[in-house]
This record gives structure tokens, C-alpha cells and sequence, in this order.
């Protein structure tokens, strides 16, 4: 899964070389991927009103379904501290 993010998103960045795709396993047995990008490529891939990173997000979920799993997807944010409120999202 992580390279299939890596993939996409490489084709999105001017910086293809800073992605970086984190996988966590949760003890509830959810996969959260985080994506990491370099700096200046933050808003491609958000997009705008954020489409581009709910289709990201949309993907994961759906690919990690048919694989009889649930996960996460979260983009972050470089200038903010590290969070877990994602923990819970479906």
C-alpha cells in the first residue's frame, strides 16, 4: 500500500524524491498510512477545497477494503506538531 500512495502522489509533487509514506498498525487492527512530502508540495497534493487529498484518502480506503482491511490516511502538515486525532476516523 505504501508504494501504491508513493506512486500517485509522485506524479503530483515537483519534489518526488521527499515522499515519504509512514505505515502504523493500530491495536484495533486499522492500518494508518501518513504521507510526508517536501517542502512547497503541501498544496499539491491538498488541492483545492482539498479534492485531490479525499480522492488520496477515498483510494486507500477503498483499496484496503478490498483487501479485507480498514485504514486510514492522513497528510502531514509539516508546520504543525505531530497529532493522533486521526486515530478514530474510519
Amino acid at each position: 500500500m505504501e508504494e501504491f500512495i508513493s506512486f500517485i502522489v509522485k506524479h503530483l509533487v515537483d519534489n518526488p524524491d521527499a515522499v515519504r509514506v509512514e505505515h502504523t498498525e493500530k491495536e484495533s487492527g486499522r492500518h494508518l498510512y501518513r504521507l510526508n512530502v517536501g517542502d512547497g508540495d503541501l498544496g499539491q497534493v491538498i488541492g483545492k477545497e482539498g479534492k485531490t487529498a479525499k480522492s488520496i484518502r477515498t483510494l486507500v480506503i477503498a483499496v484496503a477494503a478490498r483487501k479485507g482491511l480498514r485504514a486510514g490516511f492522513e497528510i502531514v502538515d509539516p508546520a504543525r506538531p505531530h497529532e493522533d486525532s486521526a486515530d478514530d476516523r474510519a
